[in-house]
């Protein structure tokens, strides 16, 4: 009984409609002191952010291949950068860490510039 049950749910929740996620990629290296810092000062409360929230962070080796659902518009070469992709796709970059300040303006920036999620009925609201 419970196996039809919890089999009929999935294909629900397959059916339903997916929604695009915006999400910021940090690109960065082994030994990059920038990434460090950027680790103490900003890594703890981003997730609790409301930016956090409409762009979750997701970290990348600068010297990894790009994961394949992603597209950007040129391949990283500094570390750290960061880009704002919305469903898949690079719509921003920053490349450098300016210090939290600056860092915590310019995404903001970013994200008000990039407009609704892609897919999604209105923007996040932050």
């Amino acid at each position: 009984m419970r196996l039809p049950l919890l089999a009929t749910c999935l294909g629900l929740l397959t059916a339903l409609p997916a929604w695009a996620e915006r999400e910021l990629v940090m690109v960065e290296q082994h030994g990059c002191v920038w990434c460090e810092r950027w680790d103490a000062e900003i890594a703890p409360a981003y997730p609790k952010t409301e930016i956090g929230a409409e762009a979750p962070l997701r970290r990348i080796d600068l010297n990894a291949p790009v994961p394949v659902d992603l597209t950007l518009a040129s391949p990283p070469r500094l570390t750290p950068t960061f880009i704002l992709i919305d469903d898949g796709d690079e719509i921003a970059r920053l490349e450098g860490y300016p210090g939290e300040d600056f860092f915590w303006a310019v995404i903001e920036r970013m994200l008000s510039d990039a407009g609704p999620v892609a897919g999604s009925p209105e923007k996040h609201p932050r």
